[in-house]
């Protein structure tokens, strides 16, 4: 494509990348820096000409230069002319007009995965069992185990994936200093250049009591209630976290995709470590290991060539299984227990969603905080978090 943007939160490392990409081959601008933001906004084709491939960083803080870079694209569309990064969701922010459609490719960067923490540059085994006869997996799962040791998922969760805390900084101290301060610009900068905050006090109330319902379906009502703040208000908060990556909204599984679309999303958060700062929550909890699990499937879905995607599944009578994959004709629902022994009743969910779609259906897979692997029934397999993520 003549044009690639490359999304994600702040810190998660686009900068860091596009640079390295860069490589003294390709002219290289940051938004960020005020004499070129300067130039971008009287004149947004300034950067843009010449026949070398050129690198934008931190596009978002200058909405009025898509359009500039759709006509440069328009009279050459030669792959690889532009390298964008933004710390914001082009495609769901209000001012940003222009998509670029046809023209570009939208890659996200999520908080790095466990196995890319460990230097092994991937995400969780989720190809490998869709690959794999799920009779196989037990076998599967038993080999690769050596790749990457046993883990504790509470200290992943306190950690986060933002290089910075997960690499770094060795002490939950030096992390919370960090977090605190990461909040702070994201508040009182970054959020600046997607809309107009009234009350910032108000907006970090919202986001603590949303990450304090991790793994919950969307009340937007209840929401307002506990923060003292107006439905409308909340609801547009709500879009400018998803906006920002912040935010994660899971939709329901279903299989008329139109229902999918009208049911109650489930909130997640784009970083744990954030999340149990925000939270003010000392320990981590079993919503926090879920929201480990569900960033390790974006990471995987979103650098996947073919189409996935993920949702989760409840019934009226409140049957619930917290992720299902639809991919390759098929469906695989996760069920994630912190539990450290996972007992037959931990099963019912997945045999019960088995139940409904049949043969569409692969074996149910139980991720647990404990070290067995092994089927707990002839069609759902127990594992330990850490061999698959």
């Amino acid at each position: 494509m003549p044009a690639v943007v490359l999304m994600g939160a702040r810190q998660t490392g686009k900068s860091t990348l596009a640079a390295k990409l860069a490589n003294g081959e390709r002219r290289y601008h940051s938004l960020d820096d005020l004499d070129v933001l300067d130039t971008v906004r009287r004149d947004p084709g300034a950067l843009l000409g010449g026949r070398s491939p050129v690198t934008l960083d931190e596009v978002q803080r200058a909405p009025t230069l898509l359009p500039a870079v759709k006509r440069a694209i328009d009279k050459d569309r030669k792959p690889g002319r532009f390298l964008l990064t933004g710390s914001a969701n082009l495609l769901l922010m209000r001012q940003v007009s222009e998509s670029l459609a046809g023209r570009a490719s939208y890659v996200t960067l999520w908080p790095m995965t466990r196995r890319e923490q460990l230097g092994l540059g991937s995400a969780g085994r989720w190809e490998e069992l869709l690959a794999t006869p799920d009779e196989q997996w037990h076998e599967l799962l038993t080999a690769m185990s050596e790749q990457a040791p046993k883990g504790d998922w509470r200290a992943l969760a306190g950690r986060g994936g933002f290089p910075t805390p997960a690499l770094e900084l060795g002490t939950r101290g030096e992390r919370a200093i960090w977090f605190d301060g990461y909040i702070r610009t994201y508040l009182e900068r970054d959020l600046q250049d997607l809309a107009s905050i009234g009350s910032l006090p108000d907006l970090r109330r919202l986001m603590r009591a949303a990450c304090l319902r991790l793994g919950q379906m969307l009340n937007q009502t209840e929401l307002g209630r506990d923060t003292a703040l107006p439905q409308p208000t909340v609801h547009r908060w709500l879009n400018l976290l998803e906006t920002s990556y912040m935010l994660v909204r899971l939709p329901a599984f279903a299989i008329n995709r139109t229902k999918r679309l009208i049911k109650t999303p489930k909130i997640y958060w784009g970083d744990t470590g954030v999340a149990l700062h925000l939270g003010g929550q000392g320990k981590p909890e079993g919503a926090h290991l879920e929201n480990l699990v569900l960033l390790d499937l974006l990471t995987w879905r979103d650098t996947r060539v073919k189409h996935a995607e993920l949702g989760y599944w409840r019934t009226s009578t409140g049957e619930e299984v917290d992720f299902v994959i639809e991919a390759d004709g098929a469906l695989l629902p996760i069920e994630v227990k912190a539990t450290t022994r996972p007992r037959l009743a931990d099963c019912a969910h997945l045999r019960s969603f088995r139940t409904e779609y049949g043969r569409k259906a692969r074996a149910g897979l139980l991720l647990h905080g404990g070290d067995t692997l092994e089927w707990l029934t002839a069609d759902v397999l127990a594992a330990p978090w850490w061999m698959v993520l």
